[in-house]
């Protein structure tokens, strides 16, 4: 079992044409992933690694003959959030969002507009998703002998800000045996589409499923989100978090950006020594170094 992704999943490529997004379509399809089309404006009729390039969603989708489930995007900022509402209008439920650097407008209208449909967006400056052994979407683990390394299939959901952090927590699961159900890169910009709480509900109910590890940084409340989500539904799925930036002096911090735009922290409440102790209160252990991860995991998992 999985979240949001199976075997069975079908996405396109917007904005295909373009360099990642050539990499990021033979790595995905070398993984096994369905990608069953790509759309450049201008570009109809072309094919990149076998998929065929439409010129509009609406004509990905007529071509297929029924609903497509997802869509990477990789269209530059200007023009993101155009591309994802025509994925939106044209019935597409699952969109990851690699692009950076949008502004924070458009990534707000966007992730309104999935709201009102009904549809997810994870990212945007994010690597995507990948169900280890089943099919990834997006850059996340990069070529495919390298995911296949990083990433097996386990018991063990991962939730990161950081893209490469994602696989580094991974492989780290895989080398001791517990392996990954599935791994969320979920974006380290201002605002993004799924937050941690937002995701929990989809892992507790994945059967497969055992254990949470977050990755997370200084700057922003989804730290605090997570904590109110797991004390009002009274969940019982372990959580166990590293959180980056504990080298750093509370007050130095303030008013910096970490590493992403979206760890701008404003206050003390947002600086890592809070997030830590907030999270600890909660149950959530914290560990210092990446390498502690899977003992911790285990015995949280008793």
């Amino acid at each position: 079992m999985s979240i949001l992704l199976s075997e069975d999943s079908t996405f396109i490529v917007q904005g295909i044409t373009g360099r990642e997004a050539v990499n990021l379509t033979r790595e995905c399809l070398d993984y096994g992933s369905r990608i069953v089309g790509g759309v450049t404006p201008g570009r109809r009729g072309r094919e990149v690694h076998g998929v065929p390039v439409f010129d509009t969603v609406q004509q990905a989708v007529e071509h297929h003959g029924g609903p497509i489930d997802g869509s990477v995007i990789t269209v530059p900022p200007a023009f993101t959030k155009d591309a994802i509402f025509e994925a939106i209008e044209n019935g597409i439920e699952l969109i990851v969002v690699v692009t950076e650097r949008i502004p924070r407008r458009d990534v707000a209208e966007a992730v309104e507009l999935a709201g009102e449909r009904g549809a997810r967006i994870i990212g945007p400056n994010c690597l995507g998703l990948i169900v280890p052994g089943v099919c990834k979407m997006g850059g996340i683990g990069g070529p495919a002998k390298d995911a296949a390394k990083a990433y097996n299939p386990g018991k063990i959901g991962v939730m990161s800000r950081s893209g490469g952090m994602t696989t580094e927590i991974s492989s780290t699961l895989t080398a001791a045996g517990l392996g990954v159900s599935t791994a969320v890169s979920i974006g380290g910009d201002a605002i993004i589409g799924s937050t941690y709480a937002e995701l929990m509900p989809m892992f507790e109910q994945d059967p497969e499923t055992e254990a949470i590890v977050i990755y997370t940084e200084p700057g922003g409340r989804m730290e605090a989100e997570l904590v109110d989500w797991q004390r009002e539904t009274k969940s019982k799925l372990p959580i166990v978090a590293f959180m980056a930036g504990k080298f750093m002096d509370d007050e130095e911090m303030q008013g910096m950006s970490f590493g992403h735009a979206g760890t701008i922290v404003e206050g003390e409440e947002d600086s890592a020594t809070q997030k830590i102790a907030r999270l600890q209160e909660a149950g959530i252990p914290v560990v210092e170094r990446i390498d502690e991860i899977p003992e911790r995991v285990k015995e949280q998992l008793g």
